[in-house]
């Protein structure tokens, strides 16, 4: 039955092929067709994110993506409509289910998404078949695109960029802080089954290891896990003198919560990672100490050239239009996503008689041949595996409860590849 489902889609994109090369008219589609936009039609995007159940209007990726949108304005006279955002969740079902959805309207030019790497595995192989360019503003599992050494992932399909960097630079700047910074030898480590937090431990374990440190216990808890106790425990009886734990909010701020009642870690540093940074955690008061693998917060206030949006302005623009709602770690990286479609879009774009065509194989090339491009989160560049992130990674320590905004934690290590 899957079989079937991805042919009747890539026939449903054929079915975006213009009339116009049949008909005479200049417009030749590439391998993979085209969309054809009527006279006076908005150019169709969509994005496939984890939203948040109380208010989807409330997620700030999502929020993110709609101020590119704004600002970006419209391409060859063109509107740019979003429709209606889809949730992927965090979940392989999710993904698969989002994908569906999105490969089944012929007329969607190009996908921001997904928030969660297990959600984007799943996707890929639909919307790559379809034709269609995903670009991720929360991916960071190697899988979905190399091992930085020329390899590709076992997850990597054509079609798939990302901003946010692989988390094998995450898991290096991580791994240097704590055994050359922090002067620790012995690491446990706990993730879940998720395959970005799989990867990341590995990773992690992996640099620790090349630096001369040692992972004393590794601990797999099930996705969602929240009676954390027992891993704990485990951990504790391997007596490190670090803990490493990249899990998503709810699992950390269990974590961090159940954390002290563990005979055996008095004095242990808490390391997470990126997916920890949100101000639900930053709230916690048992996270006061935590120190955080995170996107980098440059010094260096650097404009998206597609807008003209500076990063300072950017988190302005961001608080006036949201009274005062913080973004996540990852909402720069949405925005900057979003601007690299819709720039892509232009490029693959071409006019012919009142109609709008957007190249399908154009588009993907166009974001292929990225190189140099300055967003708000840095200089972008992808690779040939859909890498686009600078590399760039900032360790950075939460230390005053009232900060609960990422932008505003401090830096302690900072990280270039």
């Amino acid at each position: 039955m899957r079989t079937l489902l991805i042919g009747a889609l890539a026939a449903a994109a054929s079915l975006a092929l213009p009339l116009a090369a049949a008909c005479g008219r200049g417009f030749e589609p590439g391998p993979l067709g085209a969309v054809e936009i009527p006279p006076g039609e908005p150019i169709q995007i969509r994005t496939m994110q984890s939203l948040w159940d109380d208010d989807p209007e409330t997620t700030p990726v999502l929020r993110g993506v709609r101020l590119a949108i704004e600002q970006y304005g419209p391409i060859e006279g063109r509107a740019v409509s979003l429709g209606d955002p889809i949730d992927a969740g965090c979940t392989a079902g999710g993904g698969l289910a989002a994908a569906q959805s999105v490969a089944a309207e012929p007329q969607v030019v190009g996908v921001v998404g997904t928030t969660c790497s297990v959600a984007a595995i799943a996707a890929m192989p639909l919307l790559s078949e379809a034709g269609l360019a995903m670009i991720s503003p929360g991916n960071t599992a190697p899988s979905l695109t190399s091992d930085l050494q020329g390899n590709r992932g076992a997850n990597n399909h054509p079609g798939y960029y990302r901003v946010p960097n692989n988390d094998l630079y995450e898991a290096l700047a991580v791994a240097q802080f704590a055994y050359n910074n922090l002067g620790l030898r012995a690491m446990a480590v706990i993730h879940d089954d998720d395959p970005y937090t799989t990867g990341l431990g590995e990773a992690f374990a992996d640099s620790f290891a090349d630096l001369g440190g040692r992972i004393v216990e590794t601990v797999v808890i099930p996705t969602g896990e929240t009676q954390l106790v027992p891993a704990l425990t485990a951990a504790a009886a391997a007596q490190p003198d670090g803990l490493y734990f990249p899990l998503f909010g709810a699992e950390g701020i269990a974590l961090v919560q159940q954390f002290e009642r563990i005979p055996g870690l008095e004095g242990v540093e808490r390391i997470g990672g990126a997916g920890l940074l949100s101000a639900d955690f930053l709230a916690t008061p048992e996270s006061v100490g935590v120190y955080a693998g995170a996107p980098e917060s440059s010094v260096i206030d650097y404009t998206n050239e597609s807008t003209g949006e500076s990063r300072a302005q950017f988190f302005t623009d961001y608080h006036e239009r949201y009274d005062g709602a913080h973004p996540s770690a990852y909402t720069p990286h949405a925005y900057d996503a979003t601007t690299l479609l819709l720039r892509a879009i232009d490029e693959a774009a071409a006019s012919d008689g009142g109609t709008l065509y957007v190249d399908r194989a154009a588009l993907r090339d166009s974001l292929s041949a990225v190189s140099g491009y300055e967003g708000i989160t840095g200089e972008l560049s992808c690779d040939a595996f859909g890498d686009c992130g600078s590399g760039r990674v900032d360790v950075v320590h939460h230390t005053d409860l009232s900060v609960t905004d990422v932008a505003d934690l401090p830096v302690v290590h900072r990280f270039a590849p």
